[in-house]
């Protein structure tokens, strides 16, 4: 049977796999804290109730269980024991399952832009290309994060378990090469960290292939004092007042698979806490749903008031991705993200081969096939256009409205296109050349690519501008935020404004995407402030 019959079995297999739902069966005998949450009782009492079993709420919930009771309750269910999830070969698999069990929700911005979210332990580790970079400098100062050697650390702790080195195929070899040859420089060898030039860069995938998840960090937690919930909606924080000046956040109602409400609460210490971690569009929307928020927003809802909160929602952003596919005349190995291009003008530049990477049908490619060929890609830093997020409804399963206004800012949109100068540069290398066809020019890949399947319509079947071609085919790599920010929402210890007893730890509090993808620097802020809160209480308890 020749190669690509292979690949047509292998797809079939993968169509048939969507329905495969992980049981409980398959998560390590070790986890002995996780159940259903139909097996949780009515009402139950923690030190701390952790909302999302994703890349910040893993490391918070696990770090904290080490001393205090801590209940974590997911929305989703197991990573493991799911092909789709767990290998190479599948990735992306799960943007196209639709069905109940799906380890991930789809959305539609009102710009049009089809994109995910995780619904899955391990969030968004569970789904994404698996690239594993660490936050340049500014993102410690911008999340409020001080502490140097507790950075350090954290990072430490993540990558210990679920970061290694990518075995290089000769597509990114020569994709490096060419990135070089193209001007990012200079050569910067393997590093986790964010450093202008090439570098080829950490993966949460393993040599044979194998991704790991931040559920792998469960590892580290202490079973007697974690209860982990899988199919756990939370509808609902619940507040008090009691007298005081702020509204006190002391219990969540959450509702299991069979559709049963049950009722986690605070113990009452004064250091008790809830720490919303759904990210950033389950975060600002459960927000609202339980009062906090803009008051227009929240009585068009009929939602009590608990505090008028005009941020919540606000600063929501998401990195315009532009993708260039490029043909090959020799047979391409599938390879995830290995190597990152850093520019010097706020371009961050990637690349797969062998990867439908757009989720095109095989006739989109116009003759060519994407198992022969690669991706070369980029986003932009930042970045500085922003829009907001609103609720839809009452219902915390669906997604709220969410505008992120690309390319609203001009900057933006020149980032864009100095990408993309930079990639046909790129492809037009020595080092690249066996990857592409000698007599397609640069407009014949731009052209090519311009007739792909796109978001939002397109007039032409050419591009006349490089401006035009970043606005007609723009994408997103999933790494939106904001809508909880540091500074507007919460402090700098995460707390939120105007209410006692709550925290939100994660994206949605980011203002600028971090590094050239954001779940190493997210995994480590859920680590640094598990640790931070954790002293901070233990030292507390000691003095008293």
């Amino acid at each position: 049977m020749g190669f690509l019959s292979w690949r047509m079995v292998i797809s079939a297999l993968v169509t048939i796999l969507f329905f495969h739902e992980p049981c409980l069966a398959e998560i390590p005998p070790s986890y002995t804290f996780i159940h259903e949450a139909t097996k949780a009782p009515k009402i139950s009492f923690y030190d701390y109730i952790v909302i999302g079993g994703g890349t910040a709420g893993i490391p918070i919930a696990t770090t904290l269980s080490e001393s205090y009771s801590v209940l974590l309750l997911e929305r989703g269910g197991s990573p493991y024991g799911n092909p789709n999830i767990t290998e190479i070969g599948n990735f992306g698999s799960t943007f196209r399952d639709s069905s109940p069990n799906s380890p991930s929700q789809r959305f539609v911005s009102e710009d049009g832009v089809v994109n995910v979210r995780g619904k899955v332990l391990g969030g968004g580790t569970a789904i994404n290309a698996g690239i594993y970079s660490r936050g340049e400098g500014k993102f410690k100062n911008e999340a409020r994060l001080m502490d140097d050697d507790l950075i350090g650390k954290s990072y430490g702790w993540v990558e210990k378990v679920m970061v290694f080195k990518p075995v290089m195929g000769r597509w990114q070899s020569a994709m490096r090469g060419a990135l070089i040859e193209a001007g990012v420089t200079p050569d910067n060898g393997f590093s986790y960290d964010h450093i202008i030039g090439t570098k080829v860069t950490g993966t949460i995938f393993d040599q044979n292939g194998t991704r790991h998840t931040a559920a792998d960090l469960l590892r580290y937690a202490n079973p007697k004092g974690l209860s982990l919930l899988l199919h756990a909606t939370v509808h609902k924080i619940l507040f008090k007042t009691n007298g005081k000046s702020k509204p006190t956040a002391y219990g969540v109602v959450f509702q299991d698979s069979l559709g049963n409400k049950h009722r986690a609460y605070l113990k009452g210490d004064q250091k008790d806490e809830i720490i919303l971690s759904a990210g950033s569009l389950g975060s600002p929307q459960l927000l609202m749903l339980s009062g906090i928020g803009p008051k227009d927003q929240l009585d068009a809802h009929k939602i009590k008031v608990v505090h008028q909160h005009p941020f919540v929602g606000q600063g929501m952003a998401d990195n315009p991705l532009s993708t260039i596919f490029v043909p090959s005349p020799i047979p391409v190995e599938p390879s995830g993200v290995q190597v990152v291009g850093i520019t010097r003008f706020g371009s961050y530049i990637e690349g797969a081969s062998s990867v439908n990477f757009i989720f095109a049908s095989p006739s989109d490619y116009q003759g060519f096939s994407y198992e022969v060929g690669g991706f070369i890609f980029e986003k932009i830093n930042g970045p500085i256009s922003h829009g907001e997020l609103k609720l839809q409804n009452l219902d915390p399963s669906a997604n709220p409205s969410v505008t992120f206004n690309y390319y609203k800012e001009p900057k933006d949109l020149q980032k864009c296109v100095g990408g993309v100068k930079t990639i046909l540069t790129a492809v037009e290398s020595k080092a690249f050349s066996k990857f592409k066809y000698r007599n397609m020019t640069a407009q014949d890949i731009l052209d090519l690519n311009a007739k792909l399947p796109t978001n939002l319509p397109i007039d032409a079947k050419t591009s006349s501008s490089f401006e035009q071609f970043c606005k007609d085919t723009v994408k997103t790599l999933w790494h939106y935020h904001g809508g909880c920010q540091i500074g507007k929402v919460v402090d700098h210890e995460y707390k939120v404004f105007g209410v006692d007893g709550l925290r939100v730890i994660d994206g949605s509090t980011i203002l600028n995407s971090p590094g050239t993808n954001p779940q190493a620097s997210i995994l480590m802020l859920g680590r640094y402030m598990g640790v931070t809160i954790l002293r901070q209480r233990l030292a507390s308890d000691k003095s008293r």
